[in-house]
């Protein structure tokens, strides 16, 4: 048993429950998708990949949406920008090169101590349950 502060106790079955949840989920995310590529794929057999549609059965109504983005290709439109003298239409991104950087201090070009407060570092989290003997 692991104590942290005074109210939060972890025990060896809260342990074992967190695992068990994590491989259900697992196996219900799996069925899930199944039973998603099987949806999409009536719906694109009776309608269409692209079309929205819905059936009711059993009191349950399933629907399909489709969502549309839709973007720039970078290098076509830059160029076509240019071809017709729009190049205020264009954004200049300026941003840091970590790999010429890297290679830079490798090469003792640059010293880490130049850019001293300009690395951000992010930290995440995690938890991890494993059995110690497989199940």
């Amino acid at each position: 048993m692991l104590k942290k502060n005074q109210d939060t106790l972890i025990t060896g079955e809260m342990l074992i429950n967190y695992y068990e949840l994590n491989k259900k989920k697992k196996e219900i995310e799996a069925e899930m998708n199944h039973l998603k590529n099987i949806f999409h794929d009536y719906f694109d057999r009776q309608i269409g990949s692209h079309d929205k549609g819905e059936i009711t059965l059993n009191g349950y109504k399933l629907q399909r949406q489709i969502r549309k983005t839709e973007k720039f290709n970078e290098d076509e439109t830059v160029k076509r920008l240019e071809d017709l003298k729009m190049n205020d239409l264009i954004q200049i991104v300026k941003k840091p090169d970590a790999l010429k950087i890297k290679s830079a201090i490798n090469l003792g070009f640059l010293q880490e101590k130049d850019l001293e407060g300009c690395i951000v570092t992010t930290t995440s989290p995690a938890i991890s349950v494993k059995p110690l003997t497989p199940r």
